[in-house]
Parts: structure tokens; sequence; C-alpha cells
């Protein structure tokens, strides 16, 4: 599946009292790198017309990562069936490439004008697919 990059430096405002990224901070960067994965990607039709949601998360921190650390995201797809589409996503430390965390999310995709779950279309899927 097609992958989506990306890198953040880790600011004071990421850090939880231990001096490490807070883990609500790394499920709001799981959920930002999904956004801007598809809006890369899918055209503006797509944007308009369908929206996605979070279903469940399941996440495994490996290492911790520190003030100043870039962090390396990377996602893609997993799979999709029906309304529902699986995303992964790893985040490693760029510098050691030490794998932070990997996370698993299963998406559920609505009408944007229902807010029902619908089928995911052949041309979403190929939006992902190599």
């Amino acid at each position: 599946m097609r992958a989506f990059e990306k890198t953040i430096t880790v600011v004071p405002e990421d850090l939880d009292d231990l001096n490490h990224v807070n883990n609500v901070r790394f499920v709001q960067w799981i959920q930002d790198v999904s956004k801007e994965h598809w809006q890369k990607v899918a055209t503006p039709v797509m944007q308009k017309d369908v929206v996605w949601v979070v279903m469940n998360h399941n996440i495994t921190y490996k290492n911790a990562a520190k003030l100043d650390d870039v962090v390396r995201i990377r996602t893609h797809i997993a799979q999709s069936r029906g309304a529902t589409s699986v995303r992964a996503v790893e985040m490693y430390n760029d510098k050691t490439n030490q794998l932070l965390l990997r996370s698993i999310t299963e998406w559920c995709l609505l009408n944007g004008i229902t807010l029902r779950p619908m089928r995911i279309s052949q041309d979403i899927i190929q939006l992902f697919s190599e």
C-alpha cells in the first residue's frame, strides 16, 4: 500500500511530567497524519462528500520520545472492507531509527451529508494502492 510520511520535532508542549512525549500527543499525531494522508491523495470532491471517523485505536508504545527529538511518522492503509479501513501508523526516532510506537486504527467511512456509514468505493481504495 502507498505510504505517507512526515516528521515532527518534539517541543515542550508535547511533554508529560516525565519529560517524555505525552500519550495524548501521540494519539493526536496519529489522527493528524491520517487526515493529512487523506487530504493529500483525495480529490476535493471526495473530501467534501465523505467523512472518516475513528472506531478504535490500538497502540503499542515501544520507546519514549523527548524534547528536540525528530519523530518520523509513517502511515499506510493495511486493509479496507465494507465501510471500514484499517490504518497502520509507526513512529520512529529519525536520528536513531528506533521504533517509538506502532498503532492500528480502525476508521469508518461516513456519507458527508447523512453521516451514515457507506461502503468504501474502489476509487478510494485505489488512492491508497501502489
